[in-house]
C-alpha cells in the first residue's frame, strides 16, 4: 500500500470555507487515474490552516469518494494532544494510514520528535508515515532518528526530502537510509523535481504534489521508473522542468493551486488567507507552460 504514486490533492477554499464539492471532484479524478494512494491533508492540502472539524470533514469526504483507493490523512499539529485527536478522527473516517510531520513553533530536539512519534504510534491502529519536511517544519531528521522511529509500532514509511539528481549519489543515499531503518518500512521521495531520481535510486514511493492535480502525468513517470525504464522517467521529469522551476521560485503549494485554477478544477483564489496565489506575471508563465507542454490532464 505504501508504494507507488501517492497523490496529494489540494484542499480548495471558496469564501474562506472548504469547497467540498470541488475537493470531492479532485478525489474522483485521482481515482479515475488509478493512482496507488491518495494523501489528503498534506502540506499541499493546507492541513495547518484547518481546524479540527474542517480536517475531520475533509478526511471523510476523501474516503467517501476514493472507493477502493487507499486514503492517507495528515494529522500534524503543534500539540501532541491535538495530533492524537486528529489521528482519532482520521481513523474513524476510514483512513488507511496517517501522515505525521513534527510541526513546531519552538524548535524540537530529537528526543522530543521521537517522543511525539512514540506517543502516536502507541495510540493508533493503522500505519504511520513519517513526514520529513525540513523546509516547512524546520525539523531535520538525522539517520539515527530515522532508525529509532522506524522501529516503533505502526511506523511503515518515511517520506524523505528530495535526493541528488546524480544517479550514483541518489542510489547511495537511498541505500543508506534503507540500511538504517527497520526492514519492511518503505522510503518515499518528495520534492517533485527529484521524483524520477528518487524512484530510479530505489525509493519505494513518490509522495507527489503534482500528482494531486496532474495524476496522469505523474503516473506515467512513476510507472516508467517502476518498470526499470529509467531514462524514460528522467525524460518525463525533464519535460516538466519549467514547472519545477516555477515550484522552486514560488513554492509548489502556490503554483499547483494556480495550475488547478488554470485547468478549472477549482475556483479562483483557492488558498486560505493570508496565503495568496502567485502574481500575474508568474500566472502568465504558467498559462504559457500549460499550453506548450500538452500535459496529460486526466
Amino acid at each position: 500500500m505504501l508504494t507507488g504514486l501517492s497523490a496529494f490533492p489540494l484542499t480548495p477554499f471558496r469564501d474562506d470555507a472548504v469547497d467540498e464539492i470541488a475537493f470531492a471532484r479532485l478525489i474522483q479524478r485521482l481515482v479515475a487515474a488509478q493512482v496507488d494512494s491518495i494523501t489528503a491533508l498534506g502540506s499541499t492540502g493546507s492541513y495547518m490552516y484547518l481546524d479540527r472539524a474542517e480536517r475531520c470533514r475533509v478526511a471523510t469526504v476523501a474516503v467517501q469518494n476514493a472507493g477502493t483507493t487507499p486514503v492517507f490523512v495528515g494529522i500534524g499539529a503543534l500539540r501532541t494532544s491535538h495530533v492524537l485527536a486528529h489521528a482519532e478522527d482520521a481513523q474513524e473516517a476510514g483512513a488507511s494510514a496517517l501522515l505525521l510531520a513534527p510541526v513546531t513553533y519552538q524548535p524540537l530536539t530529537d528526543d522530543e520528535v521521537f517522543g511525539l512519534f512514540e506517543d502516536i504510534a502507541a495510540s493508533v491502529s493503522v500505519p504511520v508515515i513519517v513526514y520529513d519536511n525540513p523546509g516547512t517544519t524546520r525539523v531535520t531528521f538525522s539517520d539515527d532518528l530515522y532508525a529509532s522511529i522506524s522501529r516503533l509500532p505502526h511506523v511503515a514509511s518515511i517520506k524523505i526530502p528530495g535526493v541528488s539528481t546524480d544517479p550514483a549519489t541518489a542510489a547511495a543515499r537511498v541505500r543508506e537510509i534503507h540500511d538504517r531503518i527497520d526492514q519492511g518500512v518503505t522510503v518515499g521521495v518528495s520534492g517533485d523535481a527529484s521524483a524520477a531520481a528518487g524512484l530510479n535510486a530505489g525509493c519505494d514511493a513518490w509522495y507527489s504534489v503534482v500528482g494531486g492535480t496532474l495524476p496522469g502525468t505523474a503516473m506515467e513517470l512513476t510507472r516508467a521508473a517502476q518498470a526499470g525504464r529509467q531514462e524514460e522517467a528522467v525524460r518525463l521529469s525533464n519535460r516538466l522542468q519549467p514547472l519545477w522551476d516555477l515550484f522552486k521560485k514560488h513554492g509548489s503549494y502556490r503554483v499547483v493551486a494556480a495550475l488547478a485554477e488554470e485547468l478549472d478544477l477549482i475556483a479562483p483564489d483557492s488558498l486560505p488567507l493570508p496565503v495568496r496565489g502567485i502574481d500575474a506575471s508568474a500566472r502568465a508563465q504558467l498559462t504559457k507552460l500549460v499550453a506548450a507542454l500538452h500535459l496529460n490532464f486526466t
